[in-house]
């Protein structure tokens, strides 16, 4: 019985009907359009500072989805070295600390190179600098063997199995990467939004790695989502909004994947969280605006008060 869509005939080819959800892509577009042109209003300093917390939510974030917690301190410090930025409290960080913040930091400042094999390799390779997912020995920047059986999501007590979602045979992954790549660095008319929720869904089924797909997952989609603003900087977290709805993500993932190829439904839910996302970013806004006003009026008053000493 082919219950999950990587085993029906027509595999991968996705279809949906525009008119479904064509109001959600308008207003995504819309809060994009409007977003970036808040940005060009603000100065350097500013637009870095935005820049520097949209990254270090990013990055926590797409870490926790998976039940990870990264040092926030850690990570707005490897952030800032890498962009060359000074700030105050600055601290060491751990490898995997860098080598998460590497990764999402290519897939936004390079997000207009091809992406290939290698780079996929060099992503995974920064995700697991000791070889390693706790305390297990993983496949690094290679993709995935199983050689202990079928990759598997399953919950539930042990004989009471629930399996949520298969990936495909080990065996085909580098054919369905081949053809994978090729559809993603092709130029075409789909919208680039509608892509990135397409490469999401697509990549995140075919699961190549052993381990590190999610993370992978979502850097994937940073890379079309930068495309689509046409920016290599980053003013809102897609990540940090999956978070907040990572039950819904999980359940309508799990539809689709027993579903068949027409994606309209997953493609309404992205819309829907992205329209968030792009939302949420008032807050880090006005944060950011907020620390600005308070220096520039204190720091006026300090220098009155030292001009009259």
């Amino acid at each position: 019985m082919r219950i999950f869509i990587h085993q029906k005939d027509n595999w991968p080819d996705f279809t949906w009907r525009s008119d479904d959800f064509v109001n959600l892509l308008s207003e995504a577009r819309n809060l994009q359009g409007r977003l970036v042109g808040k940005m060009e209003f603000l100065g350097f300093d500013l637009r870095n500072e935005a820049l520097l917390d949209t990254l270090t939510l990013d990055v926590l974030k797409s870490t926790e989805i998976k039940g990870e917690i990264l040092n926030p301190d850690q990570v707005r410090s490897s952030i800032a070295r890498r962009l060359g930025m000074k700030i105050a409290g600055s601290v060491d960080s751990d490898r995997n600390v860098d080598g998460m913040v590497e990764m999402m930091i290519d897939a936004t400042h390079n997000c207009f190179k091809p992406l290939t094999t290698e780079r996929f390799f060099d992503w995974h390779a920064a995700l697991f600098p000791m070889g390693r997912s706790g305390m297990y020995k993983i496949t690094v920047a290679d993709w995935r063997k199983d050689t202990t059986g079928p990759m598997q999501v399953v919950s539930g007590a042990m004989g009471k199995e629930k399996v949520h979602f298969q990936a495909l045979d080990s065996v085909l992954i580098k054919k369905e990467m081949q053809q994978f790549l090729e559809w993603f660095n092709k130029n075409e008319k789909t919208d680039l939004v509608i892509k990135a929720a397409t490469a999401h869904l697509w990549f995140v089924t075919i699961h190549p790695f052993e381990d590190g797909n999610g993370r992978i997952t979502r850097a994937l989609t940073d890379v079309l989502l930068a495309q689509s603003d046409k920016s290599t900087q980053r003013f809102y977290s897609m990540s940090t909004q999956i978070r907040l709805e990572r039950k819904q993500y999980y359940e309508i993932l799990e539809k689709t994947q027993k579903g068949d190829l027409d994606i309209a439904g997953w493609i309404k839910w992205f819309l829907s969280c992205l329209i968030n996302a792009l939302k949420s970013t008032d807050t880090i806004l006005k944060r950011v605006l907020f620390k600005a006003d308070f220096w520039n009026r204190y720091s006026k008053i300090l220098l009155s008060n030292k001009t009259q000493n």
